[in-house]
């Protein structure tokens, strides 16, 4: 009789700390597609992905950098961003004929009102239909930069040029992110 190590070696991507496999298996099991958000420090993705023989099959995607285009003139990675670019995909996966996914977020942290949520928000504003509860989704002036404006009033011209440089260098006031926001929102919905 052999005696070995009982030690099984985890698979690579769930050593790379990239996939739980546990998660996973359960959504690729619900037969939806899924709602796939990444969050890196500098941009957003998000996208619709179905299971396929031979792999995952992203039917619908959406960067932040797409909103760059349409004219945005903030980050790429903040909490209104997360909302515009699933905002994004969400009308686009309508156009596609997706109406109902589930969310995915990875190995990201449920935490409420977290940048994941507003793009839980954006997907299901523009049209799909994704399961949650409404306690974890963030507040629509957080989302909209109002609370970013009102900090903003407080504070001096040095002060504003201080934390808010890059909003100058792109050529918009920060004072007028939420006006800015719902001008893109309605690009999007033109579009």
């Amino acid at each position: 009789m052999a005696q070995g190590s009982k030690y099984k070696v985890a698979f690579r991507r769930r050593r790379e700390g990239k996939t739980d496999y546990n998660a996973r298996i359960k959504l690729v099991d619900l037969d939806k597609s899924r709602f796939v958000v990444r969050i890196s420090n500098a941009n957003v993705i998000a996208q619709i992905i179905n299971v396929g023989k031979d792999g995952d099959e992203t039917i619908v995607s959406a960067h932040s950098k797409e909103l760059e285009k349409i004219g945005w003139l903030g980050g790429t990675s903040n909490i209104s961003v997360a909302y515009l670019t699933a905002y994004l995909c969400g009308k686009k996966a309508l156009d596609k004929g997706v109406t109902d996914v589930v969310l995915d977020i990875g190995l990201k942290s449920p935490i409420r009102g977290s940048k994941i949520f507003a793009a839980l928000k954006g997907a299901s504003d523009a049209g799909l239909n994704i399961p949650h509860g409404e306690t974890i989704l963030p507040e629509d002036n957080r989302i909209s930069g109002e609370t970013i404006a009102e900090y903003a009033k407080s504070l001096d011209d040095e002060g504003i040029k201080k934390q808010f440089s890059k909003y100058g260098e792109r050529g918009l006031q920060v004072t007028d992110l939420p006006s800015h926001f719902e001008e893109i929102k309605n690009k999007i919905d033109e579009a």
